[in-house]
């Protein structure tokens, strides 16, 4: 089993496809296939299922997967130590929620490349939830989530905290004008399940006694604020992310009471990370930020 299979088998798997995979990796279809049926000789078992519309993987192809992504990992990173001299540079791979990377990273990213201008940073963008898991399985080297994480496997760092409001459209000037809403029923505008600030507006929804309303998720941020604006519905986001939006006149942000008044964005990365010069010079540049 060679390194350079588990990385055909990661991208047939990925992709679900033999075509898809040999893009990727920029070879062509015939090599893929050869390296799929030779790692399926030498394990002895059939590692994808065949169908009409691509591949999808069996059961063994299901246990293998985790290892094979950590060896490939594992891989990479002992290259990039054996290679770090203490000059941050190479690839460095940074998960951020939407709001996030809207108003805090643009800053804090400037701030880095000036830092260290031979990394070469690829950004992804998700609900909470679903950074962590790339986190865990070793697809990104950090992310910027909402706090609290709790994981053993996971060591986090305080980033920002964040004031949460609940938006509504500018005419909506108390929560009690929420049970007399205009058309109908209330909307609550959020991002897809794992998004921890969709949990917090249920949560302050049933606080309020709204217990009766229609969900609306939307996957951009300039999305879920131009629909508040427009009286589709309401949300609860970070009052600085509001104050920025283009939409900002058009919208009133309310506070919250208690626990809910207050996040704590943190950057979270593996226990077992190697802490090379690109990690170590982020989490300076990230213990330097100010607010915006």
């Amino acid at each position: 089993m060679e390194l350079l299979d588990l990385q055909t088998f990661m991208a047939v798997a990925q992709s679900q496809g033999i075509t898809r995979a040999s893009r990727a990796l920029n070879t062509v279809a015939s090599n893929v296939t050869t390296r799929i049926k030779g790692l399926e000789e030498d394990i002895g078992v059939p590692l994808f299922a065949r169908h009409s519309r691509g591949m999808v993987l069996t059961e063994a192809g299901q246990r293998l997967l985790p290892y094979a992504r950590q060896l490939l990992s594992l891989s990479a990173e002992a290259l990039a130590s054996t290679r770090d001299d203490g000059v941050a540079r190479g690839p460095f791979s940074i998960g951020s929620m939407e709001t996030t990377a809207a108003v805090r990273l643009p800053a804090l990213l400037a701030r880095y490349h000036r830092a260290c201008p031979e990394v070469r940073i690829m950004l992804q963008t998700g609900p909470t939830a679903d950074l962590i898991d790339s986190v865990l399985a070793r697809d990104i080297d950090v992310a910027l989530v909402s706090g609290p994480v709790e994981h053993p496997a996971l060591q986090t760092q305080a980033a920002f905290v964040e004031e949460l409001v609940l938006v509504t459209p500018r005419a909506v000037r108390t929560s009690k004008d929420l049970h007399h809403w205009p058309g109908g029923g209330l909307t609550a505008l959020m991002f897809r399940l794992g998004c921890s600030y969709r949990q917090r507006l249920e949560q302050v929804l049933a606080d309020m006694g709204q217990r009766s309303y229609s969900r609306l998720e939307m996957g951009t941020l300039d999305g879920i604020l131009g629909c508040v604006a427009a009286n589709v519905g309401v949300t609860v986001l970070p009052k600085s992310v509001v104050e920025q939006s283009a939409h900002a006149r058009q919208l009133t942000c309310h506070k919250l009471p208690g626990t809910n008044a207050k996040v704590n964005t943190l950057l979270v990365y593996r226990s077992d990370a190697r802490c090379g010069a690109a990690f170590e010079a982020f989490r300076a540049c990230l213990k330097g930020a100010k607010d915006p």
